[in-house]
């Protein structure tokens, strides 16, 4: 299929507009103007580049892509390496940061709280589709070990739990998958008693602490892996096109 035709498809799907990121969302390097084969991964690091240079791939999509705010701005280095594996080999990247967060059905957050088996309720910062913050109900009977034991079935990666005092069954939860760990404030003025992000920080132990809220540091990687895959499966299906998704291994 044309790229155009695909890149159009994907902005109007994620309504990258309406998002203040920090990179640019959409296609970040033009390739061949046909795609065929899409490959996927969480980030554009050099090591799904290649992958995508082995399987023949003609576009390349992705969370995590390049041009962030305030990194360098030579083409030096690690950043010239991955750039030319694009170019020398003709392949489009394609990225979408935030929107691919938020997206209500396809997202970071949507899909896991659909592996999860998260009842959502709502979000804590703007519509679903809009916001970042996403609250719901836990499956029944879970206290924060046990709904951290849930996690880590789920995604395959034990989190990091720091439980706040109070052994009590959790009924209500926030999540927001990646670096969000700031976001836990947020999620105690919501009333959730637990919050579930990718990544934590050395002052988040004493904020969950002191707030009184169960915080699991699901891992970045870990949360991110899936909203992703359910894009390219939505291209698949939608145009026909060959999809694999690529899990390039990432502890943090």
């Amino acid at each position: 299929m044309n790229r155009e035709t695909l890149v159009m498809a994907c902005d109007r799907l994620l309504e990258p507009g309406r998002f203040k990121d920090y990179t640019l969302n959409g296609l970040q390097v033009a390739g061949r103007p046909e795609v065929g084969r899409v490959l996927t991964g969480v980030t554009a690091c050099q090591g799904l580049l290649d992958e995508a240079v082995a399987w023949g791939a003609d576009l390349v999509l992705v969370h995590h892509g390049y041009f962030w705010k305030n990194e360098p701005v030579a083409i030096t280095g690690m950043k010239q390496c991955r750039l030319r594996t694009l170019l020398v080999n003709d392949i489009n990247l394609l990225a979408y940061h935030l929107p691919l967060d938020a997206h209500p059905q396809l997202g970071n957050n949507a899909e896991l709280a659909r592996r999860c088996e998260f009842r959502v309720t709502g979000c804590a910062d703007g519509e679903l589709g809009e916001g970042l913050l996403w609250l719901g109900e836990p499956p029944a009977g879970l206290d924060a070990s046990s709904l951290a034991s849930h996690v880590g079935r789920c995604l395959a990666r034990d989190p990091l739990l720091v439980e706040a005092p109070g052994g009590d069954e959790i009924r209500r939860i926030a999540w927001c998958t990646g670096g969000a760990q700031d976001m836990i404030t947020a999620a105690h003025e919501a009333g959730a008693e637990a919050f579930i992000s990718g990544e934590i920080s050395e002052r988040t132990t004493h904020m969950a602490r002191e707030l009184g809220i169960h915080y699991l540091a699901a891992g970045h990687h870990a949360t991110e892996r899936y909203g992703v895959q359910a894009l390219g499966e939505w291209l698949a299906q939608t145009f026909g096109i060959t999809h694999r998704f690529v899990d390039i291994d990432n502890p943090a």
